[in-house]
C-alpha cells in the first residue's frame, strides 16, 4: 500500500508506510492476520498467483498481511525496494548468502562480526560446501584480494559487535561494483543512524529481535532488497538468478520479476528458500516488532545519549584500561564513524578490566540493574562478558581478530534514567 504521507524522515515512515487501515473494518492499527491460508477467488486467480503474474497471499509459509506491512515500513526505512521477514536474524544472515551462493561457490566475510554469525560462517555454511573467506577491514582492500571468479558477496556488520568499529561501507561496496560483487550488511546495531544502501551495499539485513523491536519478547529476522544492484549485468557470477531454476518451473528470476520491479533476490528468497525450508516470522511477532518500530527512532536518540554519557563516565575508573566506543575512537575509526553514523554512535559500549577474565565475571556478578542476557537493543540497559558466552566458541585467536578479550564486558545500554545507570555501574566496579 502507499505510504499515505510521503516523508523522507524516520519518525514518520515508521508509523505510516505500508499501510493506512484495514480494508474490511478500517482497524488503525495493523491486524494480526493469525491464518495458514488464504481463500483464492478461482483458479484462475490462484494460477497466476502461483505463477507470481499477479501478487497476492498463498500460505503464511511465505507470506502474512501483517508480516507485508512490516517488511514495507523496513524497506521504506532502509531505502530499499523490498523486504523479506524471517524467524530470526540468523535465518535472515543464511538466507542472504544461501540465495546467490551455493555448493561451491564462495563469500568474503568481515572478520568483525557476531560470534553467532562467525561459528555459522566457519562451520555451519561450510557443510553447504559454500566457503567463507574472512579478511580484517582495516583494509578495504583486503576484500578485492580475498575475491575469485566464484565469490558471490562480500558480508559485514555496519557496527560490528563487539569490536565497534564501524565499517567501510562505500569503499567495500565499491570495490565489489568493479568486481560484479554485492556488499551485504548487517545493520542491526545502528538502525536509523545508518542507512547502508545510501553508501552502495546491496542488501540489508536486520535481527529484528534487537532494536527494532526493543521490547525483548519476539525472535525475528529482516532481509531488504536494495533494488540498486544490477544482477543481469553480471549473470556468470550469479547463475542461481539468471538461468532456469528447476524449482520453480524453470523461472529465471531476473527476467521472470520484471513486470514487479528490481526485486528478483527478494523474490527468490521468497519463493524458493522460505518456501522450502520455511523459516517464517509469525504473524504475532510480525505485529510486535510493528509495535516496536513505531518508536525507533525516538528511542535510538536516547540510547545514543545515554551510551555517550556512559563512555564519558568510563574515562574517570582507573580500573578501565580501555574504553571500545565509536565516539572515543580516533584516525580511521573515528572518521568511518562520523562518515556512516547520523545523530549519535549507537547505544553499544565495551571497556576492558584490570584483571583479565576474573575481573569481567566480576563485574558482570556484581550489576543489579543491568541484566546479564545474550542480546543488545531492549529498552533495558544489557551486560555481557563476551569471552565466556557469545564468542566462546571462537578459538582464543579468533576471538581477538573479532575484538574480544579476556577482560571485555560489552554494555548495550538501554533508556533508563542516566544516574540509575550510572549508579549500577559504579557499585559493580567496586565488586570488580
Amino acid at each position: 500500500m502507499p505510504m499515505p504521507t510521503i516523508s523522507k524522515h524516520a519518525e514518520t515512515v515508521v508509523l505510516h508506510a505500508g499501510y493506512r487501515s484495514d480494508p474490511t473494518t478500517n482497524s488503525v492499527a495493523v491486524p494480526i492476520y493469525q491464518t495458514t491460508s488464504y481463500q483464492f477467488n478461482d483458479t484462475g486467480h490462484a494460477g497466476r498467483l502461483f505463477a507470481l503474474q499477479e501478487m497476492g497471499n498463498i500460505y503464511t509459509r511465505i507470506m502474512n498481511p501483517t508480516q507485508a506491512v512490516l517488511e514495507e515500513r523496513v524497506a521504506a526505512l532502509e531505502g530499499g525496494v523490498a523486504a523479506l521477514a524471517l524467524s530470526s536474524g540468523q535465518a535472515a544472515t543464511l538466507f542472504s548468502i544461501q540465495n546467490i551462493a551455493h555448493a561451491g561457490d564462495n563469500f568474503v566475510a568481515s572478520t568483525d562480526l557476531y560470534g553467532g554469525t562467525w561459528n555459522m560462517f566457519a562451520n555451519t555454511i561450510g557443510t553447504m560446501g559454500i566457503e567463507a573467506r574472512f579478511v580484517d577491514p582495516a583494509d578495504p582492500e583486503n576484500f578485492r584480494r580475498a575475491t575469485d571468479a566464484r565469490t558471490r558477496c562480500y558480508y559485514a556488520e555496519t557496527l560490528p559487535n563487539p569490536k565497534l568499529e564501524v565499517f567501510p561501507i562505500a569503499e567495500v561496496a565499491k570495490i565489489g561494483r568493479s568486481l560484479g560483487v554485492p556488499l551485504i550488511m548487517d545493520n542491526t546495531a545502528v538502525p536509523v543512524l545508518c542507512r547502508p544502501l545510501d553508501h552502495g551495499a546491496a542488501i540489508v539485513m536486520h535481527s529484528t529481535t534487537k532494536y527494532i523491536g526493543g521490547h525483548g519478547t519476539s525472535i525475528g529476522g529482516i532481509l531488504v532488497d536494495g533494488g540498486n544492484f544490477d544482477w543481469e549485468k553480471h549473470a556468470d557470477r550469479f547463475p542461481m538468478l539468471n538461468t532456469p531454476d528447476p524449482s520453480y518451473h524453470g523461472a529465471i528470476w531476473t527476467q521472470a520479476v520484471k513486470p514487479l520491479g528490481p526485486i528478483a533476490y527478494i523474490i527468490k528468497a521468497r519463493v524458493t528458500l522460505l518456501r522450502d525450508i520455511g523459516a517464517a516470522m509469525s504473524p504475532f511477532n510480525a505485529f510486535m516488532f510493528i509495535q516496536g518500530l513505531e518508536t525507533l527512532p525516538l528511542r535510538m536518540r536516547e540510547h545514543c545519549a545515554n551510551a555517550a554519557k556512559v563512555a564519558a563516565y568510563l574515562h574517570k575508573q582507573p580500573k578501565v584500561t580501555k574504553i571500545i566506543f565509536p565516539g572515543v575512537m580516533s584516525g580511521e575509526a573515528r572518521r568511518r564513524a562520523d562518515a556512516y553514523l547520523r545523530n549519535g554512535y549507537g547505544a553499544l559500549v565495551g571497556f576492558e578490566l584490570q584483571g583479565g577474565r576474573d575481573a569481567g565475571q566480576r563485574f558482570i556478578n556484581a550489576l543489579k540493574m543491568h541484566y546479564h542476557v545474550a542480546n543488545i537493543g531492549d529498552t533495558r540497559s544489557l551486560a555481557i562478558h563476551p569471552a565466556s558466552t557469545t564468542h566462546s566458541q571462537l578459538s582464543p585467536e579468533d576471538q581477538l581478530k573479532t575484538g574480544v578479550t579476556d577482560g571485555y564486558v560489552r554494555l548495550a545500554v538501554g533508556i533508563e534514567h542516566i544516574d540509575d545507570i550510572i549508579d549500577d555501574l559504579d557499585q559493580a566496579f567496586a565488586a570488580a
